[in-house]
């Protein structure tokens, strides 16, 4: 029988397509060379076993995961922003047509863009994680 050790676990294809990605980007980077990126991706395909695809990229650095921004996952933060802006037009239009010199609408423009940073913040550590991600 093929798998002697029973805690060895199958792998998917969505495994292999993420060692796949990461043995390409090596190559893409000049880590590989475009022979070892092939036997690579040849041998990625060819496994049947998650610990013969960690073997894989063993020599490889991590890749790290996109960057997001992650109080635009959540309604509150958007609406929150949708209204600073439009609070933000509306003061440069009231502005422009009062004629005024100076920029008055910086101040209270200013003040929306602390309360959304405050919100992005509050929203960041509140769901578990931190708003900058640390790389």
């Amino acid at each position: 029988m093929e798998n002697s050790n029973p805690r060895r676990l199958r792998a998917a294809d969505a495994d292999r397509e993420r060692v796949a990605s990461a043995v390409q980007a090596a190559g893409g980077e000049g880590r590989l060379t475009l022979e070892e990126v092939e036997d690579r991706l040849g041998a990625v395909y060819a496994t049947k076993f998650t610990d013969e695809l960690a073997e894989l990229t063993s020599d490889l650095p991590r890749q790290r995961p996109p960057r997001e921004f992650a109080p635009l996952r959540h309604r509150a933060f958007r609406v929150h922003l949708v209204v600073a802006v439009a609070l933000s037009v509306l003061l440069i239009v009231r502005w422009v047509a009062s004629g005024v010199p100076f920029f008055w609408p910086a101040m209270p423009m200013f003040w929306l863009a602390v309360s959304l940073g405050l919100h992005a913040r509050v929203r960041g550590f509140r769901r578990g994680g931190a708003t900058a991600v640390p790389y």
